[in-house]
């Protein structure tokens, strides 16, 4: 089949086997659209999505074993041609930021009408971004408001500056999660989000920086 008429590939995330039936026979039902592969987890997600090689994935936010947000960042480092489209129960603004630094292309609530999804399956496959730039400006200028707070710090969520306090005391992930009540995966997948989004490689680079802008916090007080 020409690759001009070649219905768009779509790969489907979410932990609930009942939702995603129903996104496939959705989609299923247009003629321009085909679901190419699904998964019910972030591991299985990261296996399965390179080997599909959709043009559109449709990843939910909330998972047992993680975030489709750590899907689409690492899913868009190494296959950038995949559109994300993140669909969420809640709107978040922290969840709305995390999406809009992990490259997806869509943030889109559970709640919006079938067609409407469709559209938007259509549109990032286009290219385009479904990202409200009224909204997305909102939560870049509250992070900003944070006084003499630096701006990588202002990306992390209260949950991720919460383990890079931990991390910048000397804890390992199991420690962590100990203290927290987080499995250690988890813990290991938050420590992976502030090291992207702090723009380091290293786990000590991280600490060293914690420490150094709680101390320069304790002066200024």
């Amino acid at each position: 089949m020409d690759d001009v008429t070649s219905p768009i590939g779509v790969f489907l995330l979410d932990d609930h086997e009942i939702v995603r039936r129903g996104l496939s026979d959705l989609i299923e039902g247009e003629p321009d659209l085909h679901v190419v592969g699904e998964a019910g987890s972030v591991e299985e997600a990261l296996r399965r999505i390179p080997a599909c090689q959709p043009q559109v994935a449709v990843l939910d936010v909330q998972l047992g074993d993680g975030s489709g947000i750590e899907v689409c960042r690492d899913v868009r480092a190494a296959h950038p041609k995949i559109a994300c489209v993140m669909l969420t129960s809640y709107a978040d603004d922290e969840a709305l930021l995390d999406s809009v630094v992990a490259g997806a292309a869509g943030y889109v609530l559970k709640q919006v009408r079938g067609n409407d999804l469709l559209d938007a399956i259509r549109r990032v496959a286009d290219g385009q971004s479904l990202l409200d730039p009224a909204v997305t400006a909102r939560v870049i200028e509250r992070l900003r408001r944070g006084p003499r707070e630096d701006h990588r710090l202002a990306l992390l969520t209260a949950r991720e500056r919460e383990i890079l306090e931990l991390v910048a005391d000397g804890l390992t992930n199991r420690q962590i999660g100990e203290s927290l009540h987080l499995a250690e995966k988890t813990v290991k997948n938050n420590v992976s989000n502030v090291l992207m989004k702090m723009g380091m490689q290293r786990r000590t680079q991280a600490a060293v920086y914690a420490a150094q802008h709680s101390d320069r916090r304790s002066c200024e007080s």
